[in-house]
């Protein structure tokens, strides 16, 4: 044998490292486990601990060595104080004496130890207005803010950056997380902002605002009636979807990236996404803040930051503030804060319109860091990125060519191939993934996920990488004869989802989507690793190309996995609020296939390369069947007493219907129940009576407003989903009663009514106009009139501290002058939120009866009609 025969030999001869790992070109199969764990043990013990991560909460004993710093346990003291009041509603004395008292106090102990470089103005607005809603005129009377501003000794400056939150709560809801913990943070950092020798630049205005659950009333009330509301020329706006954990900044701006650099440099534990403010405008989030109302209403840009952590918890009787971490205080006020200070030192504050320059794109690393740039520089980052990874992997598709001796037009014959594979494996993926999402609904275990919420992985993740890897073995099964090596097939499969990833992200730039920076990540880091086997030759190799390529995989995995498990917790709580019309599983189907295919996109081909590939693969699908059959267990019920509850609205409600006569057409008693998610029958055989509990649907084709005392808009929009269970009549106080005042023809064609409605401090008015009438004017809000809004018209009316009745005219024209006929018909919605006397024992055993697992809100209510 000559010397170059056995040189040659000893190069292919595996040496030790590949004995252990390698059989015929093939990684061998009982390394798979491995493989996968180690991908697991990524997410378990660095993606999940960043998503967690809080900083060391500083105590009062620490004030002495930091006085400058934020101290946990005040704020914590803060929200004991407000919470220990009880659930605060508009209109309660809780609300509208005893928060404000609390509240009040503690900026006057603040301003009592003032430090000399600062002054403080305290401001109690009690205001009245009215704004449009989504379809729903929302008007308030008397309700209250605090309204502190903290201004630098002798400034002459007339540009305030606002800082707000809430202090009311919702019916039933201690409110320690929505919206008291913020209060509490915000009062700790005025007291050390007050205290500070350090004078600000600009003046910084706390806006502690009672009525947001209404929705939204307080935040308009201030910035179109106080005082320095034409000053705020910045926002923070603080506010929560849970219970604890990091604030998230989920809005931003808009067009003032300049905010997004004071974010970046003063924010000490940075937690912010793009992709969340996309979500969040449009619409997948069913919240709103008051940031919405700033920015329409005052053209006031800012930075939108909330918790979302324990959303179980959030608008029910256990937000409460003994499960609030003391370290989800200090990250939010240690970054508040520096926030705060940065801002108002700005010189941007001075003018802000300079620096509206367009939309950006952010997003932190971990909690390490922020990445942050403009709309402008994401587009060309994308399309940069983009054309380089079709270009790299267009070339190694030559040297694939080259290399192994097959013209380069069949090369292109079997990419052109293996892209259709690829798509098609997508196809797969997609569609047994959202099957098992329908599936699951179907046999009536939606939400099996939403205690135990690795259940997600078992389903549908599993389900998804079982659809997109089976579809390229069979193909290389069938096509085994190939000249090409499998390693070499593998990476041409790699190269095709690159390809499909970068033209994607072309598009969706193309669209305008901000998010699509996330698929632009996942195309660098590949063409890295693609690069780095480039440059060394090891894409020539069978097996050894995989290790750049999980080496280069690492941090995108690590990054998306923080990124997605961060999603999930905020998102699955969600789902017991979503309503009974979403499917919740087929929604978490194709959240999972948007999460897997950015997190395993680039690691499924790599299962290819195993021996007894088939089989591994055909395991996940056997994860998946022990799963569904977990979920049929006890341990895939979804609710837990207190920690994940089932969530009911339950109003005792009578309706009375009037006829053109204005007598009594139809009067009944009963329980208006409005289900929250999809397991309405979870209770059917455990509540009284529950079995004849009726669909309102025929009364939804029959009365107005399906004859039901919807509460907001959120209720107007799933009132036919309501039920309804016969039962005693409620205990009720003064109903809501319309005086006319007075009835006068104005015009041969028009009738002018002058109108008096008292009642108690939650009301609703619809108003239906009769044979050919049509509403030409009121006093109400006039967007429904010049924007046409179609009949019923829904007004959505609270007072606070003052419940004087509420004048108001209506203005109708009918073309034919006829009058005789009935003009327009007037329902009449009252509620008593925070009045637990009048629930009656019928109602209290009815409530008692659900199972401890529910946490139902209940408030007595009425209905009437009549007709004009």
């Amino acid at each position: 044998m000559s010397s170059d025969a056995e040189e040659k030999e000893a190069q292919n001869k595996p040496n030790g490292c590949e004995r252990a790992f390698v059989e015929y070109n093939k990684i061998k199969w009982f390394w798979a486990p491995a493989f996968f764990g180690f991908w697991l043990l990524l997410y378990v013990a660095i993606s999940i601990p960043a998503c967690h991560r809080l900083p060391r909460p500083l105590s009062i004993k620490d004030e002495a060595k930091y006085p400058d710093r934020f101290i946990a346990e005040r704020a914590e003291l803060n929200l004991q104080h407000l919470v220990a009041l009880g659930p605060r509603v508009v209109g309660s004395k809780e609300n509208e004496m005893g928060a404000v008292k609390v509240l009040s106090g503690s900026v006057q102990k603040i301003r009592s130890g003032l430090g000399s470089a600062n002054d403080i103005e305290v401001d109690v607005q009690v205001a009245s207005g009215s704004y449009v809603h989504w379809t729903m005129i929302n008007m308030y009377q008397s309700i209250q803010n605090i309204v502190v501003k903290v201004s630098p000794k002798g400034t002459n400056s007339t540009t305030y950056l606002l800082v707000n939150s809430h202090y009311d709560s919702v019916p039933g809801g201690p409110g320690a997380g929505d919206d008291g913990s913020m209060v509490a943070t915000m009062m700790e950092t005025l007291r050390v902002l007050a205290q500070s020798k350090q004078a600000l630049k600009h003046p910084v205005v706390f806006l502690f605002n009672g009525a947001e659950e209404n929705p939204l009333q307080a935040s308009h009330a201030f910035i179109t009636q106080h005082k320095w509301a034409k000053n705020c020329k910045a926002l923070i706006n603080l506010d929560s979807a849970g219970n604890g954990g990091r604030e998230i900044l989920f809005q931003s701006g808009p067009n003032h990236p300049w905010l997004m650099k004071s974010y970046r440099r003063a924010i000490k534990h940075p937690y912010a996404s793009t992709m969340a403010e996309e979500m969040f405008q449009n619409n997948f989030i069913p919240s709103d803040t008051d940031f919405r109302i700033f920015r329409d209403h005052g053209a006031v840009p800012g930075l939108d930051m909330a918790y979302q952590y324990n959303g179980y918890v959030y608008h029910t009787r256990f937000d409460r503030p003994e499960i609030f971490p003391r370290g989800s205080f200090q990250n939010t006020g240690d970054n508040l804060l520096a926030l705060v200070r940065e801002i108002a030192n700005s010189q941007e504050l001075e003018d802000t319109s300079k620096h509206a320059e367009g939309h950006t794109v952010y997003f932190d690393v971990m909690g390490w860091f922020l990445v942050f740039y403009t709309e402008t520089e994401g587009i060309i980052l994308n399309v940069i990125v983009s054309l380089v990874a079709i270009g790299t992997c267009l070339y190694a598709f030559k040297l694939m060519a080259s290399n192994s001796g097959i013209k380069l037009e069949k090369i292109f014959k079997r990419v052109m191939h293996t892209f259709v594979v690829q798509l098609f494996a997508v196809i797969t993926a997609v569609t047994l993934t959202v099957f098992l999402g329908w599936f699951m609904d179907l046999v009536h275990l939606p939400m099996s996920w939403f205690t135990h919420s690795w259940l997600i992985l078992g389903l549908y993740f599993t389900t998804f990488i079982f659809g997109l890897a089976i579809v390229p073995a069979l193909y290389y099964h069938y096509t085994q004869h190939d000249k090409l090596p499998i390693g070499q097939r593998v990476q041409m499969l790699l190269h095709c989802h690159c390809l499909f990833l970068a033209i994607f992200t072309i598009v969706l730039t193309i669209c305008g989507v901000r998010s699509v920076f996330v698929l632009m990540l996942s195309c660098l880091f590949y063409t890295m690793a693609l690069i780095i086997n480039l440059a060394t030759k090891l894409h020539s190799k069978d097996v050894a190309w995989v290790i750049p390529h999980i080496i280069c995989g690492v941090p995108p995995f690590v990054f998306f996995a923080y990124f997605s498990h961060g999603f999930f917790l905020t998102f699955i709580p969600m789902f017991g609020r979503f309503g009974e019309n979403v499917n919740p599983d087929l929604v978490v189907a194709v959240f999972s296939i948007a999460v897997g295919l950015l997190t395993c996109g680039f690691i499924v081909p790599v299962l290819h390369l195993f021996r007894k590939s088939k089989t591994i693969i055909c395991a996940l699908l056997a994860i998946t069947f022990v799963c569904v059959i977990i979920a049929i267990t006890p341990m895939g019920f979804p609710y837990r007493p207190e920690t994940s509850v089932q969530r009911f609205s339950v109003l005792h409600a009578k309706r009375t219907f009037h006829d053109a006569d204005n007598k009594v057409r139809r009067q009944e008693s009963g329980y208006f129940i409005m289900p929250q998610d999809r397991r309405t029958y979870s209770v059917k055989h455990d509540v009284i009576n529950m079995t004849l509990a009726q669909k309102i649907g025929d009364d939804c084709q029959k009365e107005m407003m399906c004859g039901l005392p919807l509460y907001n808009q959120r209720w107007h929009k799933t009132r036919q989903n309501t039920l309804w269970i016969p039962a005693s009549e409620p205990l009720l106080g003064s109903v809501p009663a319309v005086k006319v005042i007075s009835k006068k023809q104005v015009s041969p064609s028009k009738i002018r009514y002058e109108l008096q409605l008292s009642g108690p401090d939650h009301m609703a008015l619809f108003i239906q106009p009769l044979n050919g009438a049509i509403m030409k004017d009121w006093s109400f809000h006039q967007a429904p009139l010049r924007l046409s809004f179609q009949p019923p018209y829904f007004i959505y009316f609270s007072w606070g501290v003052n419940g004087d009745p509420l004048k108001f005219w209506l203005e109708l024209e009918k073309p034919k002058g006829d009058f005789k006929t009935p003009t327009f018909e007037l329902g009449l919605g009252g509620h008593w939120t925070h009045h637990k006397e009048m629930l009656t024992p019928d109602f209290e055993k009815f409530l008692d009866s659900f199972p401890k697992y529910v946490d139902a809100t209940a408030w007595p209510a009425s209905y009437e009609t009549w007709i004009y």
